[in-house]
């Protein structure tokens, strides 16, 4: 079956987008999702290679934890899609589709909690304090999220409901007569649930960089809960307009508005007691580029 049809009405009547989902090289299907959500990593270790000093790490710890964050990542996000989803991966017949991954099935925050525990690990083998490279994942995240989201365009996919916004999202019928949301012969409009998300980590990723540039790191972590309360709150509005939430099993609760309430909820708690407290822990931040402690001499120990 044929995908259908994008259009934005706001761009003009004759505008429309039919973008593959992939594209094939030596026989290999390269599917294009993927490329996004690989080209966010690299632009997040990017990002934080050259920001390493600020958060206190070398350009090393930020390769290190690119190593690491990737599989556990997706470790992470297929496993919280299939938890939520346990009808379709559990039961005779069924084991397989959980390596089914051409099928789709990640889940973004099952991947933030799968990159979280990489950089637990990751401090405890190091003795880094959490808080710093919690405060590198809140940036790199931000900026994986902003483009992976793109993923969901191109697959049709994670979009909202019907709506008559202006900048609203046609999905057209394709050569077959169905579109995406299994209606036929005429565009059905959309929420673009995708754009509203990237759009709003790019956002929360621009008021991070401005403020990192202009303050002093006060506490290790302290971006880290931003990013918390900023994805939380942006994920709990935007979660409501999408058609395709995952469930509690036996509920009307949506798992993600869910988290994503208690995450904001706790976020900003945690943000206004420490600035009430007045709390001001971070170490001298500040470190040279790859810089190798040197040798202390009988005359300097």
């Amino acid at each position: 079956m044929n995908d259908p049809t994008i259009t934005f009405p706001l761009f003009g009547e004759n505008f429309a987008l039919n973008p593959p989902r992939f594209f094939t090289i030596f026989g290999f299907n390269i599917y294009i999702y993927g490329l996004l959500i690989t080209t966010g990593f690299i632009l997040a270790t990017v990002y934080l290679y050259f920001r390493h000093d600020k958060l206190a790490l070398t350009r090393d710890n930020v390769l290190d934890l690119l190593i690491m964050a990737v599989p556990f990542g997706l470790i992470g996000a297929r496993l919280y899609f299939i938890i939520f989803n346990a009808s379709y991966y559990f039961g005779p017949g069924k084991w397989m589709n959980i390596l089914s991954f051409r099928e789709g099935g990640l889940a973004m925050y099952g991947g933030v909690i799968g990159g979280a525990a990489a950089f637990y690990v990751y401090s405890r083998i190091k003795k880094i304090p959490i808080g710093k490279l919690l405060d590198a994942a809140g940036f790199g995240l931000l900026i994986g999220q902003a483009i992976g989201r793109w993923g969901n365009f191109i697959n049709r996919e994670a979009h909202g409901g019907v709506t008559d916004l202006p900048w609203k999202m046609g999905l057209a019928a394709n050569t077959s007569g169905i579109t995406s949301l299994h209606m036929s012969s005429v565009a059905t409009y959309v929420h673009p649930t995708f754009l509203y998300e990237s759009l709003w980590c790019f956002a929360g990723l621009l008021l991070m960089h401005i403020y990192s540039k202009m303050f002093k790191t006060k506490y290790h972590g302290q971006y880290f809960l931003f990013y918390v309360a900023w994805y939380g709150f942006g994920r709990f509005m935007i979660e409501g307009l999408r058609t395709d939430s995952l469930y509690i099993s036996g509920t009307d609760i949506r798992v993600s508005k869910l988290l994503a309430a208690v995450s904001f909820s706790v976020a900003v708690f945690l943000l206004i007691r420490n600035h009430l407290r007045g709390v001001n822990t971070a170490e001298k931040d500040e470190v040279e580029a790859d810089e190798e402690p040197k040798d202390e001499s009988p005359e300097t120990a």
